[in-house]
């Protein structure tokens, strides 16, 4: 038996820091978008002579195997069941870059409970798979469903889904070669006296927007507000202060304002469609400003489940 999921990456439209609970932990509010940008996930039954589950991975020199969130989330259902299992083998070709707030690893998470559930014959009610979900991480749940977009609140384990943008749009996701990592970037906003951003109040009327219905050309138009809607964004700026000059060579050369994506560092740029997105993609790289040199660059649409265009 040999099963497969092609996990996509998402967007944060809109994030908002509400809170801080007594456990440490920070409550969000954000708008979720997936996107046609993803990983590759095989799960099959491990041959003898393995007897532990065992994880190879491609497409990402440094992407660790070592604690690694796709094994986690196959020994927290194994521990779940608290039955004997058989070893699984998992192959994952990672496409979708690393540390950058597009929440790749939280979505191989979520195709390894599903896989893994499927093969082994796992039965989870929802609450019990909310509740994996969640020890995996904030971003576990909305993977979890095949939700267009959602409104995300709290620490992940509130979910709206949203209507799907109309007839369809673009997005150029630009990854530079600096990571960030989410905690490093929680700590970087803790140590900030950071100012009222309007964040909460642009994610609640985005939201309200989607439930309306909202075409493409429409979430362009928002462009301008969703560049200040990111309350990580001067935590991430404080660790890595080259993306400053990252977004304005941006700005200036695809002719529009490029928003930040959870704790950074990707940024990307809104279309009316993937076809605008890609020809953008390519007049950028035909005469790529020095800070960008080093990303990666990718065209993509809402659906994918590949860019149409990419780089390199």
């Amino acid at each position: 038996m040999r099963i497969e999921a092609r996990p996509r990456a998402k967007v944060n439209l809109a994030l908002a820091v509400t809170g801080r609970r007594p456990d440490g932990y920070h409550e969000l509010a954000s708008v979720f978008l997936r996107v046609g940008l993803s990983d590759h996930l095989v799960v099959r039954p491990a041959e003898p002579p393995h007897a532990l589950d065992r994880l190879t991975v491609s497409g990402a020199v440094d992407a660790p195997l070592e604690g690694n969130i796709v094994l986690r989330a196959v020994g927290l259902l194994r521990a779940e069941a608290g039955v004997p299992l058989p070893p699984l083998e998992l192959e994952l070709e990672k496409r979708i870059p690393i540390a950058a707030g597009l929440g790749g690893g939280s979505a191989d998470a979520a195709a390894s409970l599903r896989l893994a559930a499927e093969i082994w014959g796992v039965g989870l009610s929802p609450e019990r798979e909310r509740a994996l979900a969640l020890a995996l991480g904030a971003d576990v749940p909305f993977f979890m469903g095949d939700h267009a977009a959602a409104l995300v609140q709290g620490i992940g384990e509130v979910l709206e889904p949203l209507p799907a943008v109309r007839g369809g749009m673009g997005l150029l996701v630009v990854t530079p070669s600096v990571r960030l990592s989410t905690p490093e970037a929680f700590r970087s906003y803790d140590g900030l006296a950071a100012p009222e951003s309007g964040a909460a109040e642009t994610v609640a009327d985005l939201a309200t927007c989607l439930r309306d219905g909202l075409d493409g050309s429409d979430l362009v138009s928002w462009s301008e507000r969703l560049v200040t809607a990111n309350d990580l964004w001067p935590a991430a700026l404080a660790i890595e202060p080259g993306l400053s000059r990252i977004r304005t060579d941006l700005d200036d050369r695809l002719e529009r304002r490029v928003l930040m994506t959870g704790s950074g560092a990707t940024l990307v740029g809104l279309y009316a469609s993937g076809h605008d997105a890609a020809e953008a993609g390519q007049r950028l790289i035909a005469a790529l400003p020095e800070s960008l040199i080093g990303s990666s660059i990718a065209a993509c649409d809402p659906a994918g489940p590949d860019p149409s265009w990419r780089y390199p």
